[in-house]
């Protein structure tokens, strides 16, 4: 018989052994999957026997979660700024410092109730979180990806989370009509140069969704160039970019005729969001 504790310390010092980090955080987070339980359930119920019929699939998981499969993956959610993210191999898994700038973008001035432009959306994280957080003040929200498979995956979150949301899939702004009072982006940013440096766990997510080219930037650069003749008047335009990247896409949305322009820092003093406003005139 097997219990929740014996599958918790069995599995954690597996995954330690791994050299997989928070352990026992995976560990919990795959038996809570596996019995269809909250996470903190389990403390209720350490001598509780694992059906036999469940061991099986806790032991592929684990296995492939010590090979580096993301635990995001193998569980098939994220938790996003307070909200659950269908996530799986369609795309990027959101990260922490993604919430910052949901956060940061929040506190922002620009037109309200405002019109969303999440471009590159991936999971929608950005978008659907930015909009729930608006609520009545998000007048319309638009999800745009080039990945047709990502594109579908942001639907079925738009849908689970039930926020109203439109869709359109287009390379950058392609495919885009109308103008918005607030446009979103993390697009790919990870120099080629870098690849050698990602973990095995990095490199499960698609690759459209991490490389930008010889210095990270290929698609960020024309982002800057075109974001000015989709924004509003007073609009805002926020986005993710690498740890080395921040002043110099500032400069580019200065140089394309955005105002104001600013570079926050994660939590981490990386200078990693730049941010900037069309003139109101």
């Amino acid at each position: 018989m097997t219990t929740i504790l014996d599958a918790l310390e069995k599995g954690t010092k597996y995954l330690t052994q791994k050299g997989i980090s928070d352990p026992r955080l995976n560990m919990e987070l795959m038996v809570a999957h596996e019995l269809a339980l909250k996470r903190m359930d389990l403390y209720l119920q350490f001598d509780y026997p694992i059906p036999d019929p469940h061991l099986p699939q806790l032991r592929k998981n684990l296995k492939k979660r010590g090979e580096g499969t993301p635990i995001q993956h193998i569980i098939g959610n994220t938790e996003f700024n307070k909200l659950v993210f269908k996530s799986d191999s369609r795309a990027l898994i959101p990260r922490p410092e993604s919430e910052e700038l949901v956060a940061l973008v929040c506190e922002q001035k620009f037109p309200k109730p405002a019109r969303i432009l999440d471009l590159g959306c991936g999971t929608g994280a950005l978008g659907l979180s930015i909009a729930k957080n608006l609520e009545a003040n998000c007048e319309q929200l638009l999800l745009t990806d080039l990945s047709s498979q990502a594109l579908n995956l942001a639907k079925e979150n738009a849908e689970a989370l039930s926020i109203k949301a439109d869709f359109c899939e287009s390379n950058l702004f392609s495919s885009i009509t109308g103008t918005f009072d607030l446009i979103v982006a993390n697009l790919p940013y990870i120099a080629e140069s870098e690849r050698s440096e990602l973990t095995q766990e990095v490199l499960h997510d698609p690759e459209m969704a991490l490389f930008g080219g010889a210095d990270g930037l290929d698609l960020i650069r024309p982002f800057c160039a075109q974001c000015s003749d989709f924004l509003n008047p007073g609009g805002l335009v926020a986005l993710e970019v690498g740890h080395q990247q921040g002043l110099e896409v500032k400069t580019l949305l200065e140089k394309h005729g955005l105002t104001e322009a600013t570079l926050l820092a994660d939590l981490c003093n990386i200078p990693r969001f730049p941010l900037a406003w069309k003139p109101s005139s």
